[in-house]
């Protein structure tokens, strides 16, 4: 998949649902979401989990750093690469990134923004390289999302705290493309 297509489907359907469990993944399978944030999983069962949402026609991104198993090296995203059906990955280190946009794979940089430090560094040291899309947490700061869409130069993914449709209308208007969110409920708005 390559960005144009995801950002195709993101403006179809702009929420995005992220699973942290098997109950959870049950609910996003069956859901009308298109893209999936697999935010769990091994070595061992990573490669299975992805295809199971591919096979339900869905788009699959596997979180680099909440796999077991896997390193905070760039030989994690060669492995996803290789060995799963994922569309894409997900990571707050740059390198990781970095290395599966190389690889073909879309690349989403997953940045905290905790003060207004973290915002700063963000301006003074995002690579264009390093990512296609950037996911902001917490996802309710409309006022930082618009300034992170002119900083970046790249399509911003709202998440974490998304929890009704307020927060999903006001990430949207705010000029994310997307949000994520692991509230099933917010995945059937």
């Amino acid at each position: 998949m390559e960005t144009p297509q995801l950002l195709e489907l993101l403006a179809a359907g702009p929420v995005i649902a992220a699973v942290k469990d098997e109950e959870g993944l049950a609910q996003a399978l069956e859901s009308d979401v298109s893209v999936l944030f697999l935010l769990y999983g091994d070595i061992l069962t990573i490669r299975d989990t992805a295809e199971r949402v591919r096979e339900a026609g869905k788009r699959v991104f596997v979180h680099l750093d909440l796999i077991d198993g896997l390193a905070a090296r760039e030989i994690s995203a060669d492995f996803i690469a290789r060995s799963t059906s994922a569309d894409g990955v997900i990571s707050t280190k740059a390198a990781l990134t970095r290395r599966a946009r190389e690889l073909g794979l879309v690349a989403i940089q997953r940045i905290f923004l905790l003060d207004s430090m973290a915002l700063k560094n963000v301006e003074r040291h995002f690579s264009h390289e390093s990512a296609d899309l950037v996911e902001v947490l917490p996802g309710l700061m409309p006022k930082i999302i618009r300034r992170l869409c002119d900083t970046t130069g790249r399509p911003i993914i709202a998440g974490g705290l998304i929890t009704d449709k307020e927060d999903v209308t006001g990430a949207l208007g705010a000029g994310a493309v997307a949000v994520s969110s692991t509230n099933p409920a917010v995945w059937r708005m």
